[in-house]
């Protein structure tokens, strides 16, 4: 409540609104905060009522009442539990907005439709939880699927909840491609960084950036416009690349990009100071066996299982579908854990 106090004084001081960018972050963590504090309190009245209605049960002896204020009260139980989990979402750029990089593996076809189908599963999820999607980047499969994608996911905390995701994910099924229907094993990796806001200042040097323009190359429709503006920025020192074609305008093509790699610096730069580089890097060397964080199988049955927690569940098409949330909770909370482990 004491730094609610404190955000509202910011916002009704008028020498605020005239640097905008700082307005926009203070007004943001003010709702942030408002949403917060009107969820709890709507926990609690509903908890108060229920234990008021148990009570009055009991004393009647009416065994309905009784039965409907637990059913309320076991209701709260999983609410509160995310809502728990989601206090945890405290780091410097959890609540920001997300870039989203998919890449397929070595494999062809089989790869690149698997990169697609990821995409299309990170998407329905951002659409599930109100977040808005802007395509960025995307190259398409000589005959099916994609062989790289980049969008930006915006809304509450997407990259809190969005950044364990990073890593390689592995399909295994019966192939679509495959004349003889055999079963085939494909990889594609994911990886989430935050967007990040000018108060946050990651200095890039010229020397060190080299810029490349070609022709966007995609499907066109929504995701791509076909022009000859598209934008590939490699930072020498690190070796990051990053790529914006979404736009007609160089121009704009280029501010994103540059956003883009800014974010990634940012994002290397913490992995460095949580002394996860190392193991971060290692994982990026190659997209296939050995290296993934979770398995697809629709073949010979149904199963998704996550190798860092132990989640996994027989309802491998909805998770396709976007329900990936049992997975990013146990993932967020295993991953707060182990920071708190580090730092002792």
């Amino acid at each position: 409540m004491a730094r609610l106090d404190e955000l509202n004084q910011q916002a009704e001081n008028p020498d605020l609104w005239k640097n905008p960018e700082q307005a926009q972050i203070v007004m943001r963590e003010r709702t942030l905060l408002e949403k917060s504090i009107n969820r709890v309190r709507e926990i609690e009245l509903k908890l108060d009522e229920s234990v008021e209605l148990f009570e009055l049960g009991e004393e009647e002896k009416d065994m309905e009442v009784v039965k409907e204020a637990e059913s309320v009260i076991v209701s709260l139980s999983p609410i509160a539990e995310k809502m728990e989990l989601e206090s945890l979402l405290s780091g410097e750029v959890d609540s920001n907005d997300c870039y989203v990089e998919i890449n397929a593996g070595a494999g062809g076809t089989e790869s690149q439709d698997w990169a697609q189908m990821l995409v299309r599963m990170y998407v329905r999820w951002a659409e599930d939880h109100d977040c808005d999607v802007e395509w960025i980047e995307e190259s398409t499969g000589e005959e099916a699927g994609i062989k790289s994608a980049a969008f930006k996911v915006g809304g509450v905390n997407s990259y809190g909840w969005l950044k364990t995701e990073a890593g390689v994910h592995r399909l295994v099924r019966i192939s679509p491609f495959d004349s003889q229907s055999r079963r085939h094993t494909s990889f594609a990796s994911v990886w989430v960084y935050p967007v990040i806001d000018d108060s946050i200042e990651i200095e890039i040097e010229d020397k060190d950036l080299r810029i490349d323009t070609y022709r966007a190359s995609g499907a066109g429709g929504q995701h791509v416009n076909k022009t000859d503006s598209a934008v590939r920025l490699t930072h020498l020192p690190s070796g990051i690349v990053v790529q914006c074609q979404n736009d007609r305008s160089q121009h704009r093509n280029r501010s994103t990009a540059m956003a883009m790699m800014r974010a990634r610096l940012y994002e290397l730069e913490v992995k460095k100071r949580e002394s996860e580089a190392q193991a971060e890097q290692s994982a990026k060397t190659e997209i296939g066996w050995g290296h993934q964080i979770r398995t697809y199988v629709l073949h010979p049955y149904q199963m998704v299982k996550d190798l860092r927690t132990g989640i996994e569940t027989g309802n491998a098409q909805g998770v396709l579908d976007g329900d990936l949330d049992q997975f990013l909770e146990a993932s967020l909370a295993g991953h707060v854990n182990s920071d708190k482990g580090s730092s002792l």
